[in-house]
């Protein structure tokens, strides 16, 4: 696998027994169905959006209002991809770390293009890890263990 992930330490908001709620950014329908049954292998529960106003609409940032996800419980980690229209990976990612309600929430950028300038890009923004698609069962387990192993 090859994934980066950033030095800063961030407050991943899991309760000990809680199952992560992850909300899964891509405009490909097989991407996010592939995102969407990893993530459920290891359970987590996944909320989906096919683009990035999708899911600010989700987190509650397009009007200034809460991480309300129509009244489902908190997200724990955003996984986007990078490439899509209207507003790439690195803009959700930029937008969710200027929020004050959301910036401490973990940002996994996926790609499918290995471009060392935009993984540095990413993770200077704030990103915690940059995976390579198309992703794996075993880089799901290590996201997931991250998440669970930093909110103790």
């Amino acid at each position: 696998m090859a994934s980066a992930s950033s030095s800063t330490s961030s407050n991943w908001v899991m309760e000990s027994g809680d199952i992560p709620h992850v909300l899964a950014v891509d405009d490909s329908l097989i991407d996010r169905k592939l995102v969407e049954k990893l993530l459920r292998n290891s359970s987590c529960k996944v909320t989906t959006a096919e683009n990035g106003l999708r899911a600010l609409e989700l987190l509650g940032l397009t009007n200034g209002e809460q991480n309300t996800l129509n009244g489902r419980s908190k997200v724990n980690l955003i996984i986007t991809d990078y490439c899509m229209p209207g507003m790439t990976g690195y803009e959700l990612l930029k937008k969710i770390k200027q929020s004050s309600v959301m910036r401490e929430v973990p940002v996994v950028i996926m790609s499918s293009e290995n471009i060392p300038t935009r993984i540095n890009k990413c993770l200077e923004e704030g990103a915690e890890m940059f995976m390579l698609k198309p992703l794996k069962q075993s880089d799901v387990r290590e996201l997931t263990c991250q998440l669970m192993n930093l909110g103790r």
